[in-house]
């Protein structure tokens, strides 16, 4: 079957070990082959639309936003039917998205169903509210989880199918240089 939808995610595979075995019976894109992590853009543009010049535009954006580190710190729910797990800082994670944004206005996050878009990494979603509870008391004990942010992955694929190849990765930009003044120095 062909892909019917695209999405731009940053892959976490620092969590997996806390997260995995949870999302496999609680997330639904994790039955679709996608791993732990942080969603930019979803859904993208239809597969159809996806060429050379998209992902220029996308390799350039993303190259001009500097690699970051992250801690995952806490659980964090929407109401009682998602729990996930909070990136901080979520301020990189906001900019991916708004400078993508800027270049596909045609591909609004979460196909504008939300007005504020709340950087997380899925743990679970519709189950039952002590299941969720119990997954997100196991997972607190492996937090914080730290990870080096360095790449947005392009995949594609159709809701409920798996697998979600990835299609394209696009590295970020170099890591900003220290501001003058600020001594370096190797540990």
């Amino acid at each position: 079957m062909e892909p019917t939808q695209t999405a731009l995610i940053v892959p976490i595979p620092e969590a997996e070990e806390a997260v995995g075995r949870f999302r496999a019976s609680l997330d639904r894109a994790a039955g679709w082959g996608v791993p732990a992590h942080v969603t930019v853009l979803y859904p993208f543009l239809p597969p159809q639309q996806i060429d050379e010049q998209v992902l220029a535009v996308l390799r350039e954006t993303i190259a001009g936003i500097p690699r970051f580190d992250v801690a995952l710190t806490h659980v964090g729910w929407f109401g009682d039917t998602v729990v996930w797990l909070a990136p901080q800082p979520a301020r990189p994670f906001r900019g991916l998205t708004s400078a993508v944004c800027q270049q596909f206005p045609e591909a609004p996050p979460y196909a504008g169903a939300h007005s504020d878009v709340v950087p997380h990494l899925t743990i679970g979603h519709d189950a039952a509210k002590p299941t969720l509870s119990h997954a997100a008391e196991t997972i607190s004990a492996h937090l914080p989880i730290n990870a080096a942010i360095d790449r947005v992955r392009l995949i594609a694929g159709t809701p409920d199918i798996n697998p979600w190849p990835t299609i394209c990765e696009f590295p970020l930009g170099a890591i900003p240089p220290a501001p003058a003044g600020t001594e370096v120095t190797a540990s």
